[in-house]
């Protein structure tokens, strides 16, 4: 059995629908053998009470940079369903695709491909959130990133909600345009720890200045922000406004590639 090692790179991209990006030279030849790749799904928080959407497939485009619809290929998703993305944070994911098989080369795109329950709940009343492109053709990510023989690649998909969910005018639909970041897993790191006093709607989020990562704590006070680039990051703590503590910055966080930097226990006062 080949031994499939973890992949070594970083991605950090940014999804929007009709999003372009320049494609690799494609008079470079593919490296022969096969990759192994597995996909999983994320969110940052949100201001509702609730965001279903109904995960029917995830394919990708592997050594084709055209842009229609040829050369799309099912990576047998394993978890399909409806999920809450609202709970898809701290650190929580669901796997998607695992351990799929495919040639290596260039990984030029991936597509979520989504079904018609799709929901949104905005002060206890649910609305139906609209998708047709989703539906039509998938969530289409530029990846553009080389797949070497015989490595094992796992690609986080991070929804932001706040910048994915549209209200449209007057009209009142409520529309799904989704902002996406993807990072590869092997070559990014993680911000954790917990915060004091518990029981209190409190998020935390991290930016190097560029991208920025967000956590609720959870009932216990635990976060997590996972899929961190290495570098140097701002993190500030937010409880509730009604809680009238106050919001606490800790600069100069270093975050390292396949490690955990624990903040240990913060205390709001």
């Amino acid at each position: 059995m080949i031994f499939m090692r973890q992949a070594k790179l970083i991605l950090m991209s940014v999804l929007t629908l009709g999003f372009l990006a320049c494609s690799d030279d494609d008079t470079t030849s593919s490296p022969q053998g096969t990759s192994k790749i597995s996909v999983k799904l994320m969110d940052a928080p949100g201001d509702y009470d609730n965001v279903f959407v109904e995960v029917v497939d995830v394919m990708v485009k592997v050594n084709d940079d055209s842009d229609d619809d040829s050369g799309w290929v099912s990576v047998a998703a394993i978890n399909t369903g409806v999920y809450d993305l609202l709970e898809l944070t701290g650190g929580i994911n669901v796997l998607l695709a695992d351990d799929y098989e495919v040639p290596s080369g260039t990984l030029n795109q991936i597509r979520l491909v989504l079904g018609d329950d799709n929901t949104i709940v905005i002060d206890g009343e649910t609305q139906p959130l609209n998708t047709p492109s989703a539906q039509q053709s998938g969530l289409k990510i530029q990846v553009n990133e080389t797949l070497l023989p015989d490595y094992e690649y796992t690609f986080l998909l991070d929804f932001d909600v706040d910048e994915s969910v549209v209200i449209a005018g007057n009209s009142g639909n409520i529309n799904l345009k989704p902002v996406i970041r993807a990072s590869v897993e092997a070559e990014t790191g993680i911000i954790s720890g917990s915060v004091l006093p518990i029981g209190i709607q409190t998020e935390v989020s991290a930016t190097n200045g560029v991208d920025t990562v967000s956590a609720f704590v959870d009932e216990s006070g635990y976060f997590q922000l996972v899929g961190l680039a290495s570098g140097s990051y701002t993190v500030t703590i937010t409880p509730d406004v009604s809680s009238e503590l106050p919001i606490q910055t800790i600069e100069n966080v270093e975050v390292n590639v396949g490690s955990n930097t624990d903040l240990g226990v913060v205390t709001l006062e």
